[in-house]
Order: C-alpha cells, then sequence, then structure tokens
C-alpha cells in the first residue's frame, strides 16, 4: 500500500480552499492539514460588505463549514499563523512554536491591505478592510462614533464607505484621483457610479492627497495637500492590496512583490508551490477571484500528477456589483486616437456601455447599469474577435438604435470553451455545469448553486448559469419564476413541508426528503435543522429528537468561540442565583481553565474558553441545567429585582420572571427568544427589546412583542393589558406557540411580526379566546413532552464524552 503523503496548506482563504477542493476530486492520496491565521473556515471575503451593513451575519459568508473539513479529513488549524518554513528539513513553524512536517507545502496567505505611509497612520481607529475582523471592528465602533472616512474610491473603499453608511455613520471618501475605480472604469462611468453612490448617502472628496492623520492616541481627522481638514473618528485604510509574502521573505524562499512561481506554481523550495493574491507570476500579482481559480486548477492538477497545460496567466475583466450597482471593464477601458468608439449613453435609464476597437478587433470594453453581455465581451476580448454586423447588432441591437443590447441575442455560451470560469467566486467552469444538467439531471438555477456553488456568492453569474440550461437543455428548458423554497435543495416552501408533514404524517428528515423529493440527498445545514424543528413542533409527542440535524453548538450544549474553545453558559432562572451556584461555577472555571467568567447581558455567567474535550465533565460538575445560550429557543428571562425590593416596583418581576422560565425552558423555537419583566413602568430589565416584553403595573401587566435588540433594532409593539399572573401565562403561552405555528425557521419575532402583521397576532392570541386557548393547549402538550432539564444536558454530554474516549482509543 503507498504512503500518504503529507500536505499541507498555509492560508484558508478562498484560493488555497478551492486548490484542495480540486486536489479532493483527483486524488485521495493525501493527509491534509490547513493552517489558518484567523479563528474562522474558509469564508466568502467577496460578501464581507455584506456583514459590514447588517444583510448578512458571519455565518452567511462562510464556503466551508468545520463539518466539510472534518468529512474531508482536513486538520483544520485555525487562529494558528505560520511564520516559518524550514525547506530543507520539510517542517512549518507557527508563531506558537507548533512544528509539522511536510511533503507538498502550498503558500496561499493572500494579501494585506496597503497602509499609507503618513504621519499619524498607526493610531487607534485606523484599520484596513479584509476580513471579518475589520467588520467587526467598524461594527462596534459604529455604536460610538458619528464620522467616518475611507482612503480609496477603489471596490473595497466603496464598498466599506455603503457599509459605514449603512450602520449610520456620516461617510467620506478621499480619494488621490478625479475618478472613482480609476483601474477598471472610464470617466463617464466612474460619473454615473459616484452619482448613484451619493444618493445612497456617501460623500466624496476626489483628486485629494491625504498628507496626515490628526488626533493624540485616537483618529480625529485628516488634514490634505492644500491645507483643508476632515473631521472623522473612525478611518479605514483602502488605497490598495500588497501581496503577503511574509512567511516566504522569512524562509528564504524568492520573492519580489509576491512569491515567485513558474507556470506550474512552484516557487524556488523544492515541495513548495504558491497560489492567489499572495504570489507572483510573469510579474503579474492578481487581486481578482476568477484569476486564483485559475492558478488553482494549474496547481491541483500539478500536485496530483495530472497532465495539464502551464498557467500562462489570465486574462482580467471585472465585473462587480458596488452597492447595488453592476459594473463591467475588461481589456482596454480608457480611448484613445487607435480606437474606434461604439457607445451607448442613457442617463435616464442609468445604463451605459463602450466597446473599443482596435483595428477592427475588439480591445475593451466598459459597462455600468446593465452588464448581460459581460461574458459575452469577455471571451470577445480574449480573443481579439473582429467587430462585424452580426456582433454589432447582438451587442447593441437592431441598427443600433437600442440600448445596451436591445436586440435579440445569440447564446453566448456557444463559444465558451469547457475549462472556462463561469462562477468567478467559487471557480465553477462550463464544463462543471454542463456535467452536473446531464448526469444529474438538473433543470434550475438553484439545483445547480447546490451541486456546484455556482451563483451562491454575489449571483452575478446567474444569468450565465441560465444560458447554460437552456443551451444544454434545448427545447426542454422552461424559464419559470420558481417560488422560493426553504434552500436549494427544494423548491417546497415552508407551507408546503408543513402541510406535507402533517397530511402524510412524515416524523423524521430523512423521510421528508424522500417524500418531497428532496434534490440534494443528504440535506444541507439549512433545512436540515429546519426539518427537524419543523417535526418537533407537529409531532412533540411522537418523535425523538435527531441530533445529527442540529447546529454543532446545540448538539455540545456549548456556543464554539473563534480560537475553537467554547463558552459554557448554566441557566439561572430570572438572573437569581445562590452563593452555593457561584461556588461550583467558580471552581469549574478554576479548575478547567476558564479563560474569561463574564456577566452576560441576559443576567447570567459565561465561562468563557472551555476546551472541548472538557464540556462533559463540566456540565456534570456544575451540576446545572444549559442556559441554552447557543439554542434557538428561550434564551433568558431577564427580570429586575421588582416589588420584593425596589420601591418603586408595583408587580413581583422576579418570582414572575422564573416561573415564566422554568416553564417554557427547552421549548424549541425558530429563532433564538428572549424575555424580560419588569416590576414597573421604569423599565430596567429592557422589556422593550426583547421578544416578548412584560411590565408590570398597579393594575395587572402590560405585555409587549417583537422587539430586538440585535443589529437590526426594533422597539417591541403593545399586545394586550392583563389583570391576572393566570391571564398573563397563558398569553405568554399563545403567542409562543402562534410564533412557533407559523414563524419561518431562523425568522425572529420582530421579522415575523412584521411579515404577518400586529392585527392578525392580536386576533389569534387575544381576540380570539377560542383560539388562545387552544394555542395554549397545544404548547403544553408540547411541553409536556420535553426531558427534565439537566438530565437532557447531562445525558447529551456523556455520550459526548463516550465519543472522545473512543476517539482517543482510535488515535492510540
Amino acid at each position: 500500500m503507498n504512503k500518504r503523503r503529507k500536505l499541507v496548506l498555509i492560508g484558508n482563504g478562498m484560493a488555497g480552499v478551492n486548490t484542495l477542493e480540486q486536489i479532493l476530486k483527483l486524488s485521495k492520496a493525501f493527509d491534509i492539514s490547513v493552517y489558518g491565521e484567523e479563528p474562522y473556515p474558509n469564508y466568502n471575503r467577496i460578501q464581507l460588505s455584506y456583514v459590514l451593513e447588517g444583510s448578512k451575519k458571519i455565518d452567511d459568508i462562510i464556503l466551508n463549514s468545520r463539518e466539510w473539513y472534518e468529512e474531508n479529513g482536513i486538520a483544520l488549524h485555525t487562529g494558528a499563523k505560520v511564520e516559518f518554513i524550514d525547506t530543507e528539513a520539510k517542517q512549518i513553524r507557527t508563531s506558537a512554536g507548533v512544528t509539522a512536517s511536510y511533503d507538498v507545502l502550498i503558500i496561499a496567505t493572500g494579501s494585506k491591505p496597503f497602509i499609507l505611509p503618513v504621519p499619524g497612520a498607526n493610531k487607534q481607529g485606523v484599520i484596513g478592510f479584509r476580513d471579518i475582523a475589520d467588520c467587526e471592528r467598524m461594527i462596534e465602533a459604529s455604536k460610538a462614533v458619528k464620522k467616518a472616512a475611507v482612503i480609496g474610491g477603489g471596490l473595497l473603499g466603496l464598498e466599506a464607505a455603503k457599509g459605514l453608511v449603512q450602520l449610520g455613520m456620516e461617510t467620506t471618501v478621499v480619494h488621490l484621483m478625479d475618478t472613482l475605480m480609476e483601474r477598471q472604469l472610464d470617466a463617464t462611468a466612474a460619473g454615473m457610479l459616484k452619482a448613484e453612490l451619493e444618493r445612497q448617502g456617501i460623500r466624496f472628496l476626489m483628486g485629494t492627497k491625504t498628507t496626515e492623520v490628526l488626533g493624540d492616541t485616537h483618529v480625529s481627522g485628516l488634514r490634505f495637500a492644500d491645507g483643508t481638514e476632515l473631521e472623522a473618528q473612525l478611518l479605514v485604510m483602502s488605497a490598495g492590496i500588497v501581496p503577503n509574502a511574509e512567511v516566504a521573505k522569512a524562509s528564504g524562499i524568492e520573492t519580489g512583490r509576491g512569491i515567485l512561481v513558474n507556470d506550474y506554481m512552484e516557487t524556488s523550495a523544492p515541495g513548495v508551490y504558491a497560489v492567489g493574491e499572495c504570489c507572483e507570476h510573469r510579474g503579474v500579482c492578481y487581486g481578482l477571484v476568477a484569476p486564483l481559480f485559475e492558478q488553482g486548477a494549474v496547481l491541483a492538477k500539478t500536485i496530483c500528477g495530472v497532465d495539464t497545460a502551464p498557467y500562462k496567466g489570465s486574462s482580467v475583466s471585472t465585473k462587480l456589483k458596488i452597492s447595488g450597482v453592476d459594473v463591467f471593464s475588461a481589456g482596454e477601458y480608457l480611448e484613445n486616437a487607435g480606437h474606434r468608439v461604439l457607445r451607448v449613453h442613457d442617463d435616464w435609464r442609468g445604463l451605459y456601455k463602450k466597446v473599443l476597437l482596435r483595428e477592427k478587433r475588439i480591445a475593451g470594453a466598459v459597462m455600468y447599469g446593465d452588464v448581460t453581455d459581460a461574458p459575452l465581451l469577455t471571451r470577445l476580448i480574449k480573443d481579439g474577435a473582429e467587430m462585424t454586423d452580426e456582433l454589432y447588432r447582438q451587442l447593441f441591437g437592431g441598427d443600433g438604435g437600442g440600448c445596451c443590447g436591445g436586440g435579440a441575442k445569440a447564446s453566448v455560451v456557444d463559444g465558451m470553451a469547457d475549462d472556462e470560469i463561469v462562477c468567478g467566486c467559487n471557480g465553477v467552469t462550463k464544463a462543471d455545469i454542463v456535467r452536473v444538467i446531464q448526469e444529474d439531471g438538473l433543470s434550475t438555477v438553484d439545483e445547480i448553486k447546490v451541486k456546484t456553488g455556482a451563483t451562491r456568492s454575489c449571483g452575478g453569474c446567474k444569468p450565465l448559469v441560465e444560458q447554460l440550461l437552456q443551451y444544454v437543455l434545448g427545447d426542454g428548458y422552461e424559464k419559470q419564476e420558481k417560488k422560493q423554497g426553504i434552500c436549494g435543495c427544494t423548491a417546497h416552501t415552508r407551507e408546503e413541508i408543513v402541510a406535507a408533514i402533517r397530511e402524510k404524517r412524515l416524523t423524521s428528515v430523512r423521510e421528508v426528503m424522500m417524500v418531497m423529493e428532496w434534490q440534494q440527498e443528504e440535506g444541507c445545514s439549512k433545512c436540515r435543522p429546519a426539518l427537524n424543528y419543523y417535526l418537533g413542533m407537529i409531532w412533540p409527542a411522537e418523535r425523538e429528537d435527531e441530533r445529527d440535524s442540529r447546529f454543532v453548538n446545540e448538539r455540545l450544549h456549548a456556543n464554539i468561540q473563534k480560537d475553537g474553545t467554547y463558552s459554557v453558559i448554566p441557566r439561572m432562572y430570572g438572573g437569581v442565583t445562590t452563593p452555593e451556584q457561584l461556588r461550583q461555577i467558580a471552581d469549574v472555571a478554576d479548575k478547567y481553565n476558564a479563560k474569561m467568567v463574564k456577566v452576560t447581558g441576559g443576567q447570567r455567567i459565561d465561562l468563557l474558553g472551555i476546551e472541548k474535550q472538557h464540556l462533559p465533565a463540566v456540565w456534570e460538575e456544575l451540576g446545572m441545567p444549559s442556559g441554552y445560550g447557543y439554542a434557538k429557543a428561550l434564551r433568558t428571562v431577564k427580570t429586575c429585582v421588582g416589588s420584593q425590593f425596589c420601591r418603586f416596583g408595583t408587580q413581583d418581576s422576579v418570582s414572575m420572571g422564573i416561573a415564566l422560565e422554568k416553564k417554557f425552558e427547552r421549548l424549541w423555537m425558530p429563532a433564538k427568544f428572549k424575555m424580560a419583566v419588569n416590576g414597573c413602568p421604569r423599565n430596567c430589565a429592557e422589556s422593550g427589546t426583547k421578544d416578548l416584553g412584560i411590565v408590570g403595573n398597579d393594575g395587572g401587566w402590560e405585555v409587549y412583542v417583537g422587539g430586538n435588540g440585535g443589529i437590526k433594532m426594533k422597539e417591541a409593539e403593545l399586545l394586550c393589558k392583563v389583570k391576572t399572573d393566570e391571564e398573563l401565562t397563558e398569553i405568554c403561552g399563545a403567542f409562543i406557540q402562534y410564533y412557533r405555528e407559523t414563524g419561518n425557521y431562523a425568522e425572529r419575532t420582530s421579522d415575523w411580526l412584521e411579515r404577518l402583521g400586529m392585527e392578525q397576532v392580536c386576533k389569534a392570541v387575544v381576540d380570539d379566546a377560542a383560539n388562545r386557548k387552544q394555542l395554549a393547549e397545544r404548547v403544553e402538550l408540547a411541553l409536556a413532552g420535553l426531558h427534565d432539564p439537566w438530565k437532557e444536558v447531562l445525558e447529551s454530554e456523556k455520550l459526548q464524552r463516550e465519543l472522545y474516549e473512543a476517539i482517543k482509543v482510535k488515535e492510540k
């Protein structure tokens, strides 16, 4: 039997992991280890701007989950910076002193933001925009900062500015040149983009040179070459990127601007390769995704011993969506005396298209607003195609009087090479898409997205994927506006799935997938937990929870942290504890080296930095139920001290909070659920930002619903007023059950209430007494099927410990 070779990847970004994905398709002959400096698995940097503006969460942009690494036998080391490569001993060393040997090594360390060398650039409040940590710093700063500046009018700078505006900051882009994105757009397209971004609230200082960052220890503003100044408490440097070649330089591997590689991505060191933004090929360092995937395809075949054509460089085109606006450029984009210019400019519709000819051959193009022809123009420019009457009609319509391609279109995909990349974000080629359509019988874009990853990121390639569908299926293709399924594995909506579970009495995730003809046999991390929830909600007393369909946090009863350790939160009913519990928590924190002990916003104590293998023992020794700080369930009931102690208190908020928390804990819901009980209208427990908030007064209780204190801030709305504790408990139960039965999986009550409307919720829960009673009865049925909270955690952790022990035996 051949010995498996050790393959080590330094860098956990898109280029490196995409190379691994291609290697896994070609060979299983490697033991693979990945060392990433960030605390996250591989994620989509292209979508960082969505995280910044709040439309996506970090989990939404993860490309390869931790489970993917485990399933493919890849040892993932996050938060691990490799600082030296011993190329003779074939060994790497991390900054923590950890060493590992390799037979094959890939360096894919990406790039770093270029920080302008001006006085004051090292002050606090000056950051780049390159990773999740940068996003988190900007989001945190937005809570206190009112004015921000961004240096750089390129793609990243503009996306950062849009995100900062979305976060509520007055934001100014300072750009050295007179036009935005001057390396991709001509003056006309750049002017149209600037006007649109100004309408979106971004301010601009064009042709402005920054000479100094003002402030003492923290940035307070900028000074420019003309002596003028700009106030800003946050400064984002986005004036370009530089290859991150530090580890190569420290290890004696040849570098220029980046790590020098040949046409097979080999460095000067035997067995060491480089790919992506960190490397320099034929004098060029690429900063766009598509060339990096082309490099990865060559590298994967080289490492696996598969014949491959050498990498000769990439024809760079840029197709981007900037703050909701599509722009494209390829080849030559600034006209000169040697060009013939074909141009259509429609300010009313916000459309612009320019094609440059050099001796009748298509040399370059710029488009704004409508970029449908981007794939076609990319190929024509790459091939140096000659402009013909037919091409002219296709690009500009009829006799040229149409705008931006108003005439009939021939299929762009006819002339595409099989290895041409369709989805630049995920490195999916034409051949990949054609193969899954033919072999798996796919007929929709969503099915192709699940199978290949095409369109799952920015979505800019969707029109081309649709054309490929039409190209392959021919007369069998039917373009249809498909309803939105719960995920790409199915076209079925929540309502259809819930109805089928009830009508056909489906009782397991597998059964639902088979009966409803799931496209992806095993489902995905989005639909499996959703199906598990819907089944449990409908049949609370008739089925066992399928733990393998839950997220890892819910399986382990702890929140995984960015360094790979876990956060343990025991439950404290109503925020009330005892000296005995505090001693238990302190003893456990000491024994298992908790890195931090923190009081949470929900009046609990969080033990941070617990190692995974210690979780079973931690829970056993705490002897307390889980606070479900990780779950789509009741997280906490926050209380004030109420009438027991407070001189203003009119109701016993502590007792009511504890009673409600004990009643509804462990009840699974569509999303996380937070409650608060105040003893008087002073609102010390902050009921106005909770999913279910209760305020006591002299005459009874007021019930507020649909609040949210997170990224999407929303004040809770008054649902009703009640006089007795019994009425309050029934109303709470009915509201919770109505949310459980009608909410989409992962939909917070704030979004759910906005979708259904307060009138409908009030009618179902308050006005219709008979319906309220039935809801209350159904929630009681669901509660009756729950296990004891402490036993549930303990039994789960015992099983987990048995698994760890089995793994240790296997490793020995």
